[in-house]
């Protein structure tokens, strides 16, 4: 067996716990690979809270599809979107990075985006906006919009 690796058998990722970049190679991404910097798991299934400097490396210079959710603490809808988004990232560790932005605290990534209404959902591939939606969703309805949009 080939134990070469091309650039395009890798997905690079920023580590939940210190955010540097890391390259894990596809055929390993299920072996629960942690990060050569902190230890810490880099696909661990859990929404990661973002600011300002841990956004560029999570959505801007990552290569896995990052889901941010726009939300706050006050937030009815938000609160009842949080145990869907935990289970969405549960359930597709691999293939999507889930991520919080709280809108009270990182008011200038809020403006950035144009969010007026929470929880709004951004996806993010490779730093670009590929997909938005404002308001809650059940998780049917949410992997079905990620389905199509991931392609």
């Amino acid at each position: 067996m080939n134990a070469e690796i091309h650039a395009t058998d890798a997905v690079l990722v920023a580590c939940p716990q210190c955010h540097s970049l890391v390259r894990v190679p596809e055929a390993r991404a299920l072996e629960h690979p942690k990060c050569p910097r902190c230890k810490a798991e880099v696909l661990s299934g859990v929404p990661v809270a973002l600011d300002g400097a841990s956004f560029a490396a999570h959505a801007e210079r990552a290569t896995l599809p990052v889901l941010v959710d726009f939300w706050a603490p006050w937030c009815g809808p938000c609160h009842m979107m949080a145990p869907v988004l935990d289970r969405t990232a549960a359930q597709r560790p691999t293939r999507l990075r889930v991520a919080k932005v709280n809108t009270d605290e990182q008011q200038q990534l809020a403006a950035r985006f144009g969010i007026r209404s929470i929880p709004t959902l951004i996806l993010f591939r490779q730093g670009r906006e590929i997909a938005r939606q404002s308001g809650a969703m059940d998780a049917a309805s949410l992997s079905r919009w990620l389905d199509r949009a991931l392609g």
